[in-house]
């Protein structure tokens, strides 16, 4: 069920991106190499319909990725139940606890004389 929404998912975005590609903007963008969709549809038309199908698809884009992730958090609680609670094992080792009082630095090594 899940391979099947995430290809339905993709083919809407792909859907989306070119009905967003065909919309005229101010530079023209996609449509100006396709001016058969104004023909078919008319000058107020094509405007009308690419904005309603942009939003259409933008919606279910929305719906699909919701569902996609709440289905993904499903899955993964599902495996927790399955593989059970991680718990930390005993061999690990324990987080030395600092002191208050700094320590003193060790004593600095005294050069050797050997070099006159």
């Amino acid at each position: 069920m899940y391979s099947f929404i995430s290809v339905i998912h993709c083919l809407i975005c792909l859907f989306l991106v070119l009905v967003i590609l065909l919309q005229q903007g101010r530079g023209g963008g996609l449509s100006a190499f396709s001016g058969g969709a104004q023909q078919i549809f008319g000058g107020q038309g094509a405007g009308n319909i690419l904005t309603r199908a942009t939003a259409i698809s933008a919606g279910l884009v929305l719906v699909t990725c919701i569902f996609l992730a709440r289905m993904s958090t499903s899955r993964d609680k599902a495996l927790e139940v399955a593989v059970g609670p991680s718990t930390p094992t005993k061999t690990e080792t324990p987080v030395k606890k600092l002191d208050s009082k700094p320590s003193t630095p060790p004593a600095a090594a005294k050069p050797s004389n050997s070099a006159k």
